[in-house]
């Protein structure tokens, strides 16, 4: 199984990684291009496109000036370890073993506004380039036409390489949009997860953000290659509600948290 999941705004470069071994993205030479654009942008521009305050607009506009090719582990760190959001929290990427690290390097993927694809231990200078902005470019009016097909062609790469025809989607919206499902040449399952709140099962964002992240570190740590396998998951509660389920979408639920 192919694991797909969204990036997060926070980084971290300060904490040291829990290994010196990195790759390097595979399409950097699209990530110039866009950093190219991203220079021709003022910190207004920046604010104003990304509907950031001021301060993060500055932030960036330094991040695009001094992104260079040349990466180390001096100058960037492994994809995994720099993202710090709610998915990242619920996968718990510091505590992975080496088996479940090499398992991931291998069957997970992250998408990107900038890097496309990386693989978890792809080093990654500090950006910020959210999936839905609206950035002109040479390719056309957003990331989604920058990218066009570039990103599913690499992620059926990876579904070759690792050995099925399984993607599991746990990306949001914004990101798995810039995957074709028609031309993935495998089986698209799009996990759901819901709480119970009022009396009432619904998908809560904070909450669900952090299940797909739990659900990563359960493939990881399980081995879980099969389907079947996957409707096990039963990490902080959730379980899976056949009634609730479709095959391309299986729906797990959880009680109301005290």
């Amino acid at each position: 199984m192919l694991i797909l999941v969204s990036p997060a705004k926070t980084l971290d470069y300060e904490t040291p990684a829990s290994t010196q071994t990195f790759t390097m993205p595979a399409l950097l030479k699209h990530s110039e291009e866009l950093i190219k654009v991203c220079r021709e942008l003022t910190p207004a521009d920046i604010a104003s496109l990304m509907k950031v305050s001021d301060k993060i607009a500055g932030l960036n506009a330094a991040r695009f000036a001094q992104w260079n090719r040349d990466f180390s582990l001096e100058n960037a760190k492994q994809a995994l370890f720099a993202f710090r959001g709610d998915v990242y929290t619920g996968l718990d990427a510091d505590t992975l073993s080496e088996a479940s690290l090499e398992r991931a390097q291998q069957h997970l993927r992250i998408l990107s506004g900038l890097y496309g694809l990386l693989r978890p231990l792809d080093l990654m200078q500090a950006y910020r380039l959210e999936m839905g902005t609206k950035l002109a470019n040479d390719r056309g009016a957003n990331l989604y036409q920058f990218w066009g097909d570039i990103i599913t062609e690499e992620v059926n790469k990876a579904l070759a390489e690792q050995g099925d025809d399984i993607l599991v989607n746990l990306a949001s919206n914004e990101y798995f949009k810039s995957v074709k499902p028609k031309q993935v040449q495998g089986q698209v399952i799009t996990p759901i997860f819901k709480d119970k709140k009022n009396g009432q099962y619904k998908v809560i964002s904070f909450f669900a953000k952090k299940a797909r992240g739990m659900m990563v570190r359960y493939m990881l740590d399980n081995q879980v290659n099969r389907y079947e396998e996957l409707l096990k998951f039963d990490t902080a509660g959730y379980y899976y509600s056949e009634a609730d389920s479709s095959i391309n979408e299986p729906v797990f639920l959880r009680e109301e948290q005290a």
